[in-house]
């Protein structure tokens, strides 16, 4: 399961892709979760007994998911790229433009830690709940905060292996 993120990589970097695997993989089950709401709400608007707050519940578990499949896309060089403009480009500039990436990311990840950090203590301090099922708001910044401190450490990985790329 780990083998293709943890190649070439030991220690703390091997860690990171272990732990970035698995909270994508958790993300994923939040999905299917959500999917499996959304047929019972379906089926049960079918059978006169609709479900109550499924988008509330969709909302909360698509973001958590989405924020949990972004250090996994770091971390295996997943993310969108325009690679018409680099297809001829030296390796070491394709490492460089990899390590400026990675550095933005990081930055970026950062910037959101912080931010949505300080978010949840608002949400949590106000009591904003959701409208029908009055659950606390603030719960669900708790795994996207996980998956932004993920993505810093993913960033940092990738950060210090384009740079070894382009000393190389």
């Amino acid at each position: 399961m780990f083998r293709s993120e943890t190649v070439g990589r030991s220690g703390f970097s091997a860690a990171v892709a272990r732990l970035a695997t698995i909270w994508a993989l958790l993300g994923g089950l939040v999905l299917l979760a959500v999917v499996a709401i959304n047929v019972f709400t379906v089926l049960g608007g079918i059978v006169g007994r609709p479900f109550s707050g499924d988008f509330e519940l969709t909302e909360i578990g698509i973001a958590i998911a989405v924020f949990a499949f972004l250090p996994y896309c770091q971390l295996t060089d997943a993310n969108v790229t325009a690679d018409i403009f680099t297809a001829r480009a030296p390796t070491r500039v394709l490492a460089a433009l990899r390590a400026l990436a990675s550095l933005l990311a990081f930055g970026f990840a950062a910037l959101l830690v912080w931010r949505m950090s300080l978010g949840m203590i608002d949400q949590k301090t106000y009591g904003y709940v959701t409208a029908i099922l009055q659950v606390p708001i603030w719960w669900g910044f708790m795994p996207i905060l996980v998956s932004l401190a993920l993505l810093v450490a993913t960033a940092l990985v990738t950060l210090v292996e384009a740079g070894r790329e382009v000393r190389a």
